[in-house]
């Protein structure tokens, strides 16, 4: 009975920290998409608010952190337990970092605006703002088969990550061409490249995400392997 009461206890605190990692993948889902849109609408108010939940988002980080190892120290869990552990330890990680990039892009957007360069900013915003789509579809996908523990999805998101890379480098040709064309736009548009370096950055983490799902549920390391070598490990 005590060893059936310990295990309940168990399965319930991992249950309530599954919950908080869900919530915090939502919020930073929502810091991208509201700092593309602070960018898109030079809207400083707009990336003032990213930036203004920024710290949320690195204290649920700590605090999840200070849980897992309280988890580890007290229930001292088997090895499929730690692994699990473990696996949620890289994926608040995988998060945080996505948080990051939703704080680089909304600096980013503070300082055109503050510096008033909307005007020379050539580069179509709807590139931007479907890479970013293409990001957050990812990080979604990947969220969805973290709460699910769904290998079917994880490898969904390691096929489609090629997309967003595509995506970055046709912008990147689009923004060396409007440079060349008139040196005047070089400034705002090396910031535009770092924005969609930071948008390619929530899918890696995106893509991490799902690794660490597969890593969950059928104890291998797939990092370093292409889709097709995944799929054929899980089989």
């Amino acid at each position: 009975m005590v060893d059936k009461h310990l295990s309940t206890q168990f399965d319930a605190e991992l249950s309530g920290i599954s919950t908080r990692v869900l919530e915090m993948g939502g919020l930073v889902e929502a810091q991208v998409a509201q700092a593309v849109q602070a960018l898109g609408d030079f809207s400083a108010e707009s990336a003032d608010e990213v930036l203004a939940r920024e710290g949320r988002v690195n204290a649920m980080e700590v605090e999840i952190d200070k849980d897992l190892s309280t988890i580890i120290a007290r229930r001292q869990p088997t090895a499929r337990d730690l692994r699990l552990l473990i696996a949620i330890s890289k994926s608040i990680a995988n998060l945080e970092r996505v948080g990051d990039e939703a704080a680089r892009i909304a600096r980013t957007a503070q300082r055109l605006v503050s510096g008033g360069v909307s005007s020379r900013l050539r580069v179509p915003m709807s590139d931007l703002a479907y890479e970013a789509e293409l990001a957050t579809t990812q990080l979604r996908k990947a969220l969805d088969a973290f709460a699910r523990l769904d290998v079917e999805r994880a490898l969904d998101v390691l096929k489609h990550d090629d997309e967003i890379d595509k995506e970055f480098d046709g912008l990147l040709r689009k923004l060396i061409t409007y440079m060349m064309e008139d040196p005047r736009t070089i400034s705002s548009s090396i910031d535009l490249v770092f924005v969609a370096k930071a948008i390619e950055r929530v899918g890696d983490h995106a893509k991490n995400l799902a690794e660490v799902v597969i890593y969950i549920v059928k104890g291998q390391d797939v990092r370093h392997n292409t889709p097709e070598a995944v799929e054929t490990m899980v089989r």
